[in-house]
């Protein structure tokens, strides 16, 4: 039996930490060495980090790619394991490419073909596409190579990897971002895609924050039928070692021999020549990871996405709002898991309409979670305010711009203290009310990173309901769970009286922002044609608040953001 030795080196590279990514890489090289690998796959343009977006632009950031890589290749020597990792290549033009590395040298590149330009990816406003193919022999066995997009296309490149050149193994470095199931999605895919070509198939994707996206891991290896061999834990750094059986493709292709007649491109094809697979007693027993479940998945994605952005920008400690209410309890909670209690602060800003519920909610839930609070009242400056706006105001009835003077004193206090302490300003605003307005520019929407701006407040519950159970304690009060959401900005205010039931709002939401449904589609799938108006109305006048935002994770399939690039002027407006 033949058998190929991989390792899947799901590493979090820093954008821009040519240094600390390569000495992360020459740590996976020590693990894979030391397993004796034969192969080591490190994540699509691992080299530069991901995206690198126009630090594409700049000569010295491709150049120091380009030294970076070189850096790593003299590891390389006596190690006897091929790497292949993703940097940046380039010549005439610039390539996201895969360097094959052995024994000090460079000995081939590989460019990706397939550039996806959809949902949060420009590629084709930074890369060339790729134009040939690479087929790595070790001794007889074959192995194809492929860069994330390559293997979610329909055939090529696999139909000439496999069915034109016989690779019995097909590898993929990606930098695949996550939103919710995709994890479970991804896996089925490329697995029907190993069963349809009968080639076990070697997934090894990035995992960490950059900015808005997250990257789940969850990298995994399948056999020639499409059956799972491992699975890498998600939103956690790993080496995965598996040993494939090569054998297998021609037991499965001569009981199916599908492959004889499939078309093909024929696309150009370099083959590199290394020595077969080593020899080995003993066949290592596959690790595999238990899928998350959907919360905690989310959860994790949340954890994560903050944890890096806070970290590879230089920040130690963030602080929020603690309005007692269930959007800044559950940023609270995972800001706790990302960073830990002691570089955590909560603030409580009360005011004439604060509740003594609310206070004794908020404080309850510091406590539970081990943060400092600080209680900065609002009311006496909110009070200075309006008497020095009455004589322009000549006596007008109050509306909402005396409750947002109350959101703007707080987003004022939090961001003092920012620059006074240097802590990193957390927002609490979810998806439904980003996507209808209700929050306050400059107010509540002030501060640098938005932790569950994707975060639907139907998913807020599920996601709390589940932590609490993780926790295996009440650490979010069981009355923040069951009280009316309110904005506590007047007497007697609840969420309800400007918006639909969150239910309603949150699936109207997802149906036209992330399905793509007109409004007419939704109403036929039995919504209240007013409801649908109103609610659509809200988020197209809303934009332009969403455009001054901060940024925060992208968890959904279409969140707002670089994912959401709606103009603000705008006349467009579809009629229910």
């Amino acid at each position: 039996m033949k058998r190929i030795r991989v390792a899947l080196a799901q590493f979090n590279p820093t954008l821009g930490d040519f240094e600390g990514n390569v000495r992360k890489a020459k740590l996976a090289l020590e693990q894979a060495h030391a397993l004796q690998s034969d192969l080591l796959l490190i994540p699509e343009l691992f080299i530069p980090g991901y995206p690198p977006e126009d630090l594409s632009f700049r000569l010295s950031f491709l150049r120091a790619n380009r030294k970076a890589l070189e850096d790593f290749a003299e590891s390389t020597i006596n190690k006897k394991v091929v790497c292949i990792l993703g940097f940046m290549d380039f010549d005439e033009d610039l390539y996201n490419a895969a360097a094959v590395v052995y024994d000090g040298q460079v000995r081939s590149v590989y460019r990706k073909i397939f550039l996806p330009n959809y949902s949060v990816f420009d590629e084709k406003r930074y890369f060339r596409a790729g134009d040939k193919l690479l087929v790595l022999k070790f001794g007889s066995a074959k192995v194809g190579l492929t860069i994330c997009e390559d293997i979610w296309s329909p055939a090529e490149p696999l139909a000439s990897l496999v069915n034109g050149f016989g690779s019995q193994l097909i590898v993929n470095i990606s930098a695949s971002p996550y939103c919710v199931g995709k994890p479970r999605f991804r896996e089925s895919y490329v697995s029907m895609k190993a069963y349809e070509y009968h080639v076990a198939i070697a997934y090894c994707n990035m995992v960490g924050g950059q900015d808005e996206l997250v990257f789940d891991g969850s990298s995994f290896v399948c056999d020639a039928n499409g059956q799972l061999l491992a699975r890498s834990k998600s939103f956690e750094e790993d080496l995965l070692v598996v040993d494939v059986d090569l054998d297998e493709n021609l037991r499965v292709n001569l009981t199916e021999p599908r492959r004889r007649y499939t078309y093909m491109e024929n696309l150009p094809v370099e083959v590199l020549q290394f020595d077969e697979p080593k020899q080995r007693k003993q066949q290592l027993n596959p690790s595999i990871a238990q899928p998350l479940v959907r919360e905690q998945e989310m959860f994790m994605a949340l954890v994560t996405g903050l944890r890096d952005y806070v970290r590879k920008n230089g920040f130690k400690k963030v602080v929020l709002g603690l309005s007692g209410g269930m959007d800044s309890s559950l940023v609270a909670a995972i800001a706790v898991e990302a960073l830990g209690a002691g570089n955590v602060k909560g603030v409580l800003m009360p005011s004439m309409y604060t509740s003594k519920e609310s206070i004794e909610d908020a404080s309850l839930l510091a406590e539970n979670l081990g943060i400092e609070t600080f209680t900065i009242p609002i009311t006496e400056v909110y009070e200075s305010y309006l008497k020095t706006l009455e004589p322009v105001f000549s006596n007008m009835p109050r509306d909402t711009t005396e409750e947002n003077i109350q959101a703007r004193i707080r987003g004022n206090y939090l961001m003092a203290l920012s620059n006074k302490f240097g802590w990193l300003v957390l927002t609490t605003g979810n998806k439904s009310e980003i996507a209808t307005g209700y929050c306050t520019l400059y107010g509540d929407t002030a501060g640098g990173f938005a932790v569950i701006k994707d975060v639907y407040k139907t998913d807020v519950y599920r996601i709390a309901r589940w932590y609490n159970d993780w926790k295996g304690r009440e650490i979010i009060p069981q009355r923040v769970f069951v009280k009316p959401p309110t904005a506590e900005l007047r007497p007697n205010q609840t969420d309800q009286e400007k918006l639909p039931p969150y239910d309603v709002l949150d699936a109207i939401l997802r149906l036209y922002v992330e399905e793509g449904l007109d409004a007419e589609e939704i109403v036929q799938k039995g919504y209240d044609p007013s409801t649908v108006g109103k609610v659509l109305r809200m988020l197209h006048t809303s934009e332009y608040k969403r455009k001054q935002a901060p940024i925060g994770t992208k968890i959904s399939v279409r969140a707002f953001g670089k994912d959401w690039r709606m103009p603000m002027t705008n006349k467009f407006r579809e009629i229910v």
